[in-house]
């Protein structure tokens, strides 16, 4: 399936560890990837500025590619992912990593978090964008686990 939110139309640098990038759905973002370069040692040779201008669309535009070595290529969706985090909004891959750090289908993740099963599958697809209130319902529900509820209508607030 050819979903147009994880197709680039364009990618530029933007700054030092930055890129610009342009979805074929009209979305455009910049992204920093200063964390995700010091954090990953394959990635190392993107520290070097003229390495890093080399940035251009991998084959069928579905990430990114420096200095045409497919050891130094980004994925579009982990970028478009990126992107949304660093804009303070909830990205589809946090949905995919709550979902399985509790261990939960889409049955009962939608159950949980008060949405349509459907709605969570475009949410968890990235095909729709994760609304404030979801991502804060997953936030909540992480509160209410670590502090032993199993449900979150049983905690009780500290006297």
């Amino acid at each position: 399936m050819n979903h147009d939110h994880f197709v680039l139309d364009a990618v530029a640098t933007a700054g030092p560890k930055e890129l610009s990038l342009s979805f074929a759905d009209g979305q455009r973002f910049v992204v920093s990837l200063a964390d995700v370069i010091d954090k990953h040692p394959t990635l190392a040779p993107l520290e070097d500025p003229a390495v890093f201008r080399t940035a251009s669309l991998h084959q069928w535009n579905r990430g990114v590619i420096f200095a045409d070595d497919d050891a130094l290529s980004l994925a579009s969706d982990n970028l478009r992912a990126l992107a949304v985090e660093q804009s303070g909004e909830f990205s589809h891959q946090q949905l995919i990593a709550w979902m399985a750090h509790h261990a939960m289908t889409l049955d009962t993740a939608a159950e949980a978090l008060d949405v349509s099963r459907r709605m969570l599958a475009y949410y968890r697809s990235g095909s729709k964008a994760i609304p404030r209130t979801v991502g804060l319902a997953m936030l909540g529900w992480d509160v209410y686990t670590q502090r032993g509820a199993t449900h979150a209508f049983e905690y009780e607030a500290a006297a």
